[in-house]
């Protein structure tokens, strides 16, 4: 398989199953999971800080705990908040101070998840 293939396809397959799973789990008749969902949907609106910082906050929270699902839907959600590369990379490295060496495998993650992103958008130019 052909990167360019990989990369038109990783975007849509990380939301389409990130959706169908969300829609799964909400179905269940469980107050405290519905809750929580609705709890992080209101944390991440804008208030004294506005949504791109909030954003920014949890890529480097995401990092540091190391969790890749959530470092790329992060990633995503800064992108769409116009967080630019320049930015990306200090927070990136505000993760790096923080979480240590030990957040390099997640940095390279985030880094291709990112470079897939604006491939996928300058092909949709």
């Amino acid at each position: 398989m052909s990167d360019e293939v990989d990369t038109g396809n990783r975007l849509q397959e990380f939301n389409a199953y990130r959706q169908r799973m969300n829609e799964r789990i909400l179905s269940e008749d469980n107050q405290v999971v519905r809750r929580f969902f609705a709890l992080d949907t209101q944390t991440y609106k804008d208030g004294a800080l506005d949504l791109k910082t909030k954003e920014l906050l949890g890529l480097v929270a995401s990092m540091v705990l190391r969790c890749d699902d959530c470092i790329s839907y992060h990633v995503a959600q800064c992108k769409e908040a116009g967080v630019n590369r320049d930015q990306f990379f200090e927070t990136f490295s505000v993760a790096l101070v923080v979480g240590g060496s030990i957040v390099i495998p997640h940095l390279r993650r985030a880094v291709d998840f990112l470079d897939t992103l604006e491939t996928s958008e300058r092909e949709n130019l």
